[in-house]
């Protein structure tokens, strides 16, 4: 069932289950995806580490942290959480980076020719 937009926008409790998600594609591949989601959602992107797979960003004047975690062979976890540990946000901020994930976790990489 898809939500309205009021209850994506509208500041609410989130639970933890929320902001973690499980899917079955190489780490490397979900980090350049989880750094394209944040740039497509318009999230301002402050530091990028990608050595240990995270992504800080600022959405909504609050700050988030999206760390990729390899769980096994075929398993890389996502999470976002916010850095004040206070999960009363907009859902949008997270079901948004995630759905922009699913719909391109299929899609072929392409590399940019320099200019």
């Amino acid at each position: 069932m898809a939500q309205d937009v009021t209850s994506l926008v509208t500041p609410q409790n989130m639970s933890f289950d929320i902001c973690t998600k499980t899917y079955t594609i190489p780490a490397e591949r979900l980090f350049y995806l989880a750094i394209a989601s944040a740039q497509a959602n318009r999230f301002n992107v402050d530091e990028i580490q990608s050595k240990t797979g995270y992504i800080l960003f600022t959405a909504a004047n609050k700050q988030y942290l999206a760390s990729v975690v390899k769980v096994d062979a075929s398993h890389t976890q996502l999470k976002i959480t916010p850095t004040n540990n206070n999960y009363y946000f907009a859902p949008g901020i997270v079901l948004n980076f995630f759905k922009y994930i699913d719909i391109n976790s299929n899609a072929p990489l392409v590399s940019i020719p320099k200019q």
